[in-house]
């Protein structure tokens, strides 16, 4: 039996090994938890808590912005229904668009618009637009 070089058995392996399956983002809301978990990329993240309702997720690579944790999201739509009855005409069957969640809490907030909330905030609503994010809601 002949002996394989480095080199050799790196290539056996690698031809072994299936091809990556493309990255799809996710959206998954979890009603133990009363959450809901965006994730844009297959990515290693940090977490950094940004308010009540909002934990974003920066990949360690990049620290581009690549999901969130949106958490305690029955108590945040009830207080939006209370207070906009009109968002819910954003929910369409069941479901509503990531980014229409955080419109609401930047709308339903006291921050200055130069607060770095806002600026968080604006690119989660670009994050979701692109993946087209969507969750079901527990409160519609």
């Amino acid at each position: 039996m002949k002996s394989m070089s480095h080199k050799e058995y790196a290539d056996a392996v690698t031809r072994m090994v299936s091809p990556a399956v493309d990255f799809v983002p996710t959206t998954t809301y979890d009603p133990d938890g009363d959450c809901i978990e965006f994730i844009t990329k297959n990515d290693d993240f940090y977490a950094e808590r940004i308010d009540d309702l909002v934990t974003i997720y920066y990949s360690r690579e990049s620290n581009e912005i690549i999901g969130s944790l949106i958490k305690g999201v029955r108590g945040f739509c009830k207080k939006i229904l209370e207070r906009c009855p009109g968002f819910k005409i954003e929910i369409h069957d069941g479901r509503v668009k990531l980014e229409h969640l955080f419109l609401a809490k930047m709308w339903s907030s006291d921050v200055d618009l130069g607060d770095v909330k806002v600026v968080m905030y604006r690119k989660l609503i670009e994050a979701a637009e692109e993946a087209k994010a969507e969750a079901d809601m527990c409160c519609a």
